[in-house]
């Protein structure tokens, strides 16, 4: 039999799966030794007749590979890029170069932005030049702020002692500041977060540095794990939190106060029951204590500051750091011992106060005590005993009494 020459010598032919953009899906032969040019000119022969019509089609069009999502190049043969039987060839137009733009166009640009740009100092003095001044002081305006806070603290202060002697009068006030006391043995800002300790315990941290590390970083697990390697070699990374108070001593006097209940004389009874009242109310103020920042502590410390200089800064400017830093470094007025003096109660702003039945009726109520002292020591906390639906009318009528007789 007689065979052709050039097919006894030609190349492997491959069997190729092409597929577009569009969707088209097509099986094309060709021999290995095929350039990619041509087989990229019957593909689009096959998707789009009479295309090579303009020679730039080719050009414009490009073959990758899907496996290896490599393009193909023109120049080299089906063999050489190493195409394999049943291989799937993605054929896509190319994207057109990006223009640039024209010199008119940058020039109109560059003007649109000129005008809308914000005028600048010397433009608005002279657009504002011919208008009456009506400027404001801000320091009269932080000073007034300065003083609400400052009356606020007083007022609370006085309150206070008017709340205890009206509930000293409660013949249950004992009990009912018994469950107080108990309520706050648990307060959230004392607990950990279980899941959080335990993610973080898993990860090979010992438990001490863990507790305070969500501490110091408001029990977030990330902010904390990055906390613990930064401070792997710290040498002090065990030590306390500054300004941490010692753990709180069982709580005494359920037995006394069963015994005053049940004493052989109410008068007897009465002048015990009253002693334990002084005695909770105590408890609850240690437990009330202030509780600076341990962030800020820190970092006004490695300023230089004392410890407890550092503390008292804190507490006076609500643990706002730079507050306390510039409290630190200027003439440190109002003192800590500031905070703890009432109002006059002979004023017409605490008299006014007295009055308003609100505030008669919640002075009445163990918890309004509890929120005074909570927000006397921490004033950040005044938003949640303000959104309390016992305790926050109270606040809002003294809000309002003290804004009032402030204008007149």
């Amino acid at each position: 039999m007689f065979v052709q020459e050039e097919k006894i010598f030609a190349g492997k032919v491959l069997r190729l799966h092409v597929c577009t953009m569009e969707g088209a899906e097509w099986l094309e032969e060709v021999p290995e030794d095929t350039t990619v040019e041509k087989l990229k000119e019957r593909c689009l022969k096959h998707c789009l007749p009479g295309s090579l019509e303009d020679p730039k089609t080719v050009t414009h069009h490009k073959l990758i590979h899907a496996t290896s999502e490599k393009v193909l190049t023109d120049t080299k043969t089906v063999l050489e890029e190493n195409i394999q039987d049943r291989d799937v060839l993605l054929l896509v137009k190319k994207r057109a170069p990006t223009l640039l733009p024209k010199m008119s166009d940058v020039v109109a640009e560059e003007k649109r932005k000129q005008e809308q740009k914000a005028p600048d100092k010397d433009a608005i003095l002279k657009a504002t030049a011919n208008l009456p001044a009506r400027s404001v002081d801000r320091s009269v305006t932080h000073h007034n702020m300065r003083d609400f806070q400052t009356e606020l603290r007083k007022i609370l202060v006085s309150l206070i002692e008017v709340a205890q002697k009206l509930l000293a009068l409660n013949p249950d006030a004992v009990e009912l500041f018994k469950k107080a006391n108990a309520m706050l043995d648990e307060d959230e800002e004392d607990r950990v977060d279980e899941i959080a300790l335990r993610q973080l315990t898993e990860m090979g941290f010992p438990e001490s540095r863990a507790v305070k590390a969500l501490r110091l970083n408001h029990m977030s697990v990330t902010q904390a794990m990055e906390w613990l390697i930064e401070h792997a070699d710290d040498p002090s990374v065990d030590a306390p939190l500054p300004g941490s108070a010692p753990a709180e001593a069982p709580a005494e006097g359920a037995a006394s106060s069963a015994e005053a209940a049940a004493g052989p004389s109410s008068e007897e009874g009465g002048e015990e029951a009253k002693d334990e009242l002084t005695e909770i109310f105590k408890k609850i103020r240690r437990k009330r204590e202030f509780r600076p920042d341990p962030r800020a502590v820190i970092a006004l410390m490695e300023m230089g500051f004392d410890e407890k200089e550092v503390v008292d800064a804190l507490r006076v400017n609500n643990n706002q750091q730079n507050a306390a830093c510039e409290w630190l470094l200027g003439d440190r007025k109002p003192s800590p011992e500031d905070l703890d003096k009432g109002i006059d109660t002979n004023s017409p702003l605490f008299q006014a106060i007295l009055e308003n039945p609100v505030v008669q009726l919640g002075l009445t109520n163990p918890k309004t005590l509890l929120a005074f002292e909570d927000m006397l020591e921490n004033p950040l906390n005044s938003t949640q005993w303000m959104n309390d639906p016992e305790t926050g009318p109270v606040m809002l009528q003294i809000s309002r009494i003290f804004q009032t007789l402030n204008r007149t």
